[in-house]
This record gives structure tokens, C-alpha cells and sequence, in this order.
């Protein structure tokens, strides 16, 4: 076994491993906290609060792992659905590490550089959070400033619309076309502004096979 293969066997065991922590504490605490406080939720009622939205978060986690996952790869993986916040933050970082570095999916390159700015970027996001918590106080005033609020509401469009930008200006029909559907079909079918990462799966379907007939025909050409 090379240094390669022993550093995945230990990234999976460590991974599961803290998977599992994590899911016994996010889903022990809220059942603790109500015993020691009298105040346990009823079963029933959880199960019909699951039934409501659990399903399609079910899903959606689905998607997002089967679309994240070779990306990140398997340290970078566990570290971002464990920390958490992959659309704003650790997709975003690992895909701008791995252009930096100039790696491509699948390579023992871009499995560290995933784990490593994954990472970063958690630790960076938990000492970012602390200083915000301690400093919630002092700038309440001008973060609920009214002129600052629509900043707060365009930090995700305008973060990923720059990431886009340089994606879509390699092959412009690959990016144009999927987003005239998409914008389409959304216009006529408001309700599915409600199931996004449901969508990728269809938008993500068309491109692949808009690239595929695009490459078929440069080759016959």
C-alpha cells in the first residue's frame, strides 16, 4: 500500500468516524436538552415535522452528495458536510484552490488541495464567527442599518456570478443555453424556486449533453 492509498484508508476511517459523532450529537442534543428541561418534543410530532420537509431534504442531501462529492473529494468531502455552509463557502474555496494550483477532479493533486483549503476555510469561518458573536452587540446598529440590506441579500448571487463568469467564458453556448431553459422554465413554473437543488440534476443533464453533441460535431468537423 502506497503513502497515497494508506492516507485515504485513514481519511475514510476518520471521516466515518466523525460523520457518525456529529449525526448522535446533532440529533442526541435537541433530546437531551428537552429531558433535562422537561420539555421533550413528542415523537408523533417529529415524525410529522420529518414527513413535511424531511423527504425532500433527503433528496436534495442526495444530489448535493452525488454532485459534490468527486469534486471535493473524499477528505474534503467529509470536512465540508460536517462543517457545513458547501454552496457559500467550501465549494466556492476549493474550486478557486484547485484553478490556483492548476489540479484536476479526480487526481491525489486536487484530493489534498480540496482537504486543505476545505480546511482553512472551516477555520477561518469558526474565528470569523467568533469575532462576530463577540462584536454582535457593538455593530448591531449598522448591520441593521435599511441602506446595507440589500448587500446582506446579494452576497450569494454576486459571490457565485463572479465564480461563474469564469467558467462561462470558456464556452459561452454551454452556460447560455442551460440558463435560458432553466429561466424558463422557472418563469413558467414558480414553484420550483422552492426545489433548486432538486434542478441541478436536469440543468447539470442538459449540459453534459450540450457538451457532448458539441464535441461530437468539432470532432466531426
Amino acid at each position: 500500500m502506497n503513502a497515497y492509498e494508506q492516507y485515504l484508508k485513514t481519511t475514510h476511517v476518520l471521516g466515518r468516524l466523525t460523520c457518525a459523532l456529529t449525526l448522535v450529537l446533532l440529533l442526541g442534543a435537541p433530546f437531551l436538552i428537552g429531558g433535562v428541561l422537561g420539555a421533550m418534543p413528542s415523537l408523533e410530532a417529529v415524525g410529522r415535522g420529518y414527513l413535511s420537509v424531511g423527504l425532500v431534504w433527503t433528496i436534495s442531501s442526495v444530489v448535493e452528495f452525488l454532485v459534490y462529492t468527486p469534486m471535493l473529494g473524499a477528505g474534503g468531502s467529509y470536512l465540508a458536510f460536517v462543517t457545513g455552509n458547501l454552496i457559500n463557502m467550501k465549494i466556492p474555496c476549493a474550486m478557486n484552490a484547485r484553478e490556483m494550483v492548476d489540479v484536476k477532479v479526480g487526481t491525489a493533486e486536487n484530493e489534498v488541495i480540496s482537504a486543505l483549503s476545505i480546511a482553512v476555510s472551516s477555520l477561518v469561518t469558526i474565528l470569523v464567527l467568533g469575532v462576530g458573536v463577540m462584536l454582535m452587540i457593538p455593530l448591531q446598529p449598522v448591520l441593521q442599518n435599511p441602506a446595507l440590506r440589500p448587500a446582506f441579500d446579494n452576497v450569494v448571487p454576486a459571490l457565485f456570478g463572479a465564480m461563474a463568469y469564469r467558467n462561462y467564458r470558456r464556452d459561452l453556448r454551454l452556460a447560455v443555453i442551460p440558463l435560458m431553459v432553466m429561466t424558463l422554465l422557472f418563469v413558467l413554473v414558480p414553484s420550483l424556486t422552492s426545489s433548486t437543488s432538486l434542478m441541478i440534476i436536469p440543468s447539470g443533464a442538459l449540459a453534459i449533453a450540450l457538451a457532448f453533441m458539441f464535441h461530437r460535431r468539432e470532432r466531426k468537423g
